[in-house]
């Protein structure tokens, strides 16, 4: 049912309560299991960025951004090459976006971390940042950004608005503006400035493009609390205002989803990551053909005998990846019949599948012509049910209910620690991970958060 809409002269002042929020909420009043989520986001997030370290989008991205430095002041990550402090941010969420392997919020789908993480890093270099100050700002950023995408979805993803750079931007604010210690006022200036500078197109999928708004979002958000800081105004209500950001990008948002309850439950306990290097909503049907792929019907090319693929999952499945016909890795990775055809050919999912040679073998390309799909909206986004039918008329079942990585069977530490080694091996840079992931770990004890990053660009150089 349809929400009404509600007169913004009725409702609530949630930029004020959000802004306040973030000004005045302490260090101590963060729960430990919060504060180990957040560690548990970076390292997922230095292992995905490492991933690109030498993706070609991102060498065209850095050459291009880099001719307008202001100087070499930021590094980034699994690269030699330093910027200032705005396109280190821009590029380091590019980084942690580009292959899709980012955290993901449930049930927003908002990617928090890769816009927000860079922003604070790169401030991190400009200026006295400690570890546990860092930690603190990127958690209320995460709160802000996913409080926001609660506001207005599904609604807002569904009209093609990307929500992870149309409200990563906000987070990016909050969490530079805490690192700030801006006023309760000068963070609702922030706010504003995020407001007019989100972005992000869904139709971008699949392609290097969707990654820029990304960028954006981690270099507006940057820049929004910078000029607040300088006494740069905004509107009194940036959100809720009867123009306001969630009235233009939603027809009926929920606005007590951003102020009702902050401080007591936080949206980052609902963050998960990703096992394989695609849209979420993939995740459980990649499950699903990897427990199939070493059935003797189907190994050793008995795969050629099929004659039909069904997947039926909730609507967004086939919304978002039902893309016949791909022709790049970038857009494979948002695509139902090559993820379905690589994994159950080759019974694997990493990001060697997900690539531009994987995408040509005519092979997988046909067997991903024989699926269909059914919508089922009473399933969730983590499950799905797939069936396999042969020319000889048997059939192969495999139905999952939670798919590896989803909040019910999120990934472990250890797991985190594996793929970032994995990821680093992948992108081909020359970092120490092991010092990597121990920094990450006991970032709330560092008086030096900018040591963090600087490992991982391979530039340690011990406390400052």
């Amino acid at each position: 049912m349809k929400q009404a809409v509600v007169p913004w002269t009725d409702a609530p002042t949630v930029s004020a309560a959000l802004a306040d929020f973030v000004a005045t909420n302490r260090w101590e009043d963060v729960p430990a299991k919060v504060r180990h989520e957040a560690r548990r986001s970076l390292l997922n997030f230095f292992a995905v960025a490492l991933a690109a370290a030498r993706d070609p989008a991102l060498d065209i991205a850095s050459r291009v951004y880099g001719r307008f430095s202001a100087g070499p002041l930021a590094t980034l990550v699994g690269r030699a090459q330093r910027v200032d402090m705005l396109n280190a941010a821009a590029l380091n969420a590019m980084m942690a976006n580009v292959y899709d392997f980012d955290d993901t919020h449930h049930p927003t789908i908002i990617h928090p971390t890769s816009p927000i993480a860079p922003a604070l890093f790169a401030l991190a270099e400009s200026r006295p940042v400690t570890g546990a100050e860092l930690l603190h700002a990127f958690i209320l950023g995460a709160e802000a950004t996913c409080r926001i995408g609660n506001a207005i979805s599904p609604e807002h993803y569904a009209r093609g608005w990307h929500i992870t750079s149309t409200c990563g931007v906000f987070g990016s604010a909050m969490g530079v503006a805490r690192c700030l210690n801006l006023t309760s006022r000068q963070n609702l200036h922030a706010l504003g400035a995020a407001a007019v500078q989100s972005g992000g197109l869904v139709e971008a999928l699949g392609t290097s493009a969707k990654s820029i708004s990304v960028g954006n979002a981690a270099r507006n958000g940057l820049v929004g609390a910078l000029l607040a800081a300088e006494g740069f105004d905004g509107p009194a209500r940036p959100l809720e205002g009867e123009r306001g950001f969630l009235r233009v990008v939603a027809d009926a948002p929920v606005f007590g989803a951003i102020s009702q309850g902050l401080g007591e439950t936080w949206e980052l306990l609902n963050n998960a990551y990703k096992p394989y290097p695609c849209g979420v909503v993939l995740n459980p049907v990649i499950d699903a053909c990897l427990a199939l792929a070493a059935d003797a019907r189907i190994a050793g090319g008995g795969w050629n005998r099929i004659t039909r693929i069904a997947l039926t999952g909730h609507p967004l499945l086939r919304q978002r990846t039902d893309r016949p016909g791909v022709t790049t890795g970038r857009q494979s990775q948002v695509s139902a019949q090559h993820a379905v055809a690589v994994a159950l050919v080759r019974g694997s999912a990493g990001l060697p599948e997900f690539s531009d040679e994987a995408v040509a073998d005519p092979g997988l390309q046909a067997l991903g012509a024989r699926l269909t799909f059914h919508d089922d909206d009473t399933m969730s986004v983590d499950a799905v049910k797939l069936r396999i039918e042969f020319d000889d008329g048997t059939m192969l079942h495999r139905d999952v209910d939670a798919a590896r990585g989803s909040l019910a069977r999120p990934l472990e530490d250890r797991e985190l620690e594996e793929k970032l080694r994995e990821l680093h091996r992948h992108g081909g840079a020359t970092v120490d991970v092991e010092r990597l992931i121990e920094a990450v770990w006991s970032l709330d004890k560092a008086p030096d958060a900018g040591f963090v990053i600087r490992v991982a660009g391979g530039g340690f150089d011990g406390w400052k």
